[in-house]
């Protein structure tokens, strides 16, 4: 598996250009604003969203301006709706950091991510980039519906694999779809190649989102602790819900029982982690992910090789292969 710096390695440099993008991106000439935009910029991920965008473009040509903006935009909407994530679930901390809301109050937080919605679709139109706009706009109501569903059918525990898939492609792939696509227009391809690159970036979001359910009961391939995160937050992952289909009756009332009422329960939620595994949940997710990325990698396949292409086939590989 390629290191974060060798899938990197293409796009070193523009990496580091965005860097100022974004900062601009974000500046306010409010004061508290300001300050809360540098604490976000601050706690930054591994960036994986404008890498893929960056990539995505670089596959093509050199890096242009729209490329640029591109990683911006997404940037700045993706930071948007993981500060409302986390007043809506009450989340104290984001990648080892206090949140927003945690800092600041629920109030000031969701002001904070309306700011950096406006943000984004003003550095849009003011750059008159409308089709990157487009792209990214239809990603974010994916998101909003995605969420939506999966509250309305985690209320009863009983979804199906079919719903659940429907759900993580909208609230977790759209994303990563729009990133690849968004690279591909900016670089002036033609909208067959946009929608080859939308789907890459679709199957591989999915798989990065099952590896994601795979946390909780390890890596998924017998390796590290389970976390159980997900059952004591009451979700349901693909592991559990194939375990679920697989059970008897009275097997299965007593699932459903500890995510709803024992989720706090470290020995009833050890048991239930066994149930899942010995139900071959975790067997089963692992092999959709394998298939998901194999499907993905297919996609990325039809367009020429270049450094740029193994790049993004590297991130297609920590997708499914990171230990956190």
């Amino acid at each position: 598996m390629l290191s974060i710096d060798e899938i990197q390695r293409p796009i070193a440099a523009e990496m580091q250009a965005f860097e100022p993008h974004f900062r601009e991106a974000m500046r306010s000439r409010a004061a508290l604003l300001d300050r809360i935009m540098h604490y976000i910029v601050k706690r930054k991920g591994k960036q994986m969203r404008p890498m893929f965008t960056l990539l995505s473009a670089r596959q093509f040509g050199p890096v242009n301006e729209s490329a640029f903006t591109a990683a911006s935009l997404i940037e700045l909407l993706h930071t948007a709706t993981l500060v409302h994530d986390d007043v809506v679930d009450g989340s104290p901390m984001r990648r080892g950091f206090f949140s927003i809301n945690a800092l600041w109050k629920n109030k000031i937080a969701v002001l904070v991510g309306d700011y950096l919605l406006s943000r984004g679709l003003l550095l849009a139109i003011d750059k008159g980039e409308f089709e990157l706009l487009r792209i990214v706009s239809h990603a974010v109501r994916e998101m909003s519906e995605g969420e939506l569903l999966q509250l309305e059918k985690s209320r009863n525990l009983n979804f199906s694999e079919e719903v659940y898939f429907t759900i993580i492609r909208q609230k977790t792939a759209s994303l990563i779809a729009a990133c690849c696509a968004s690279g591909a227009s900016a670089a002036g391809r033609p909208a067959d190649e946009v929608d080859r690159m939308r789907k890459f970036g679709e199957l591989t979001g999915i798989a990065f989102q099952i590896k994601d359910d795979l946390f909780d009961y390890g890596n998924g391939d017998g390796t590290g602790k389970p976390s159980g995160l997900d059952i004591k937050e009451k979700k349901l992952t693909l592991p559990l819900i194939h375990a679920l289909q697989h059970v008897d009756a009275s097997d299965r009332r007593w699932m459903v029982n500890t995510v709803k009422n024992k989720n706090e329960d470290s020995k009833a939620v050890a048991k239930l982690i066994d149930m899942v595994t010995r139900a071959g949940g975790i067997q089963h997710a692992r092999e959709r992910m394998l298939a998901y990325r194999d499907e993905a990698l297919a996609v990325l396949h039809t367009f020429p090789r270049n450094d740029a292409r193994d790049g993004l086939e590297g991130l297609v590989q920590l997708t499914v292969e990171r230990t956190k």
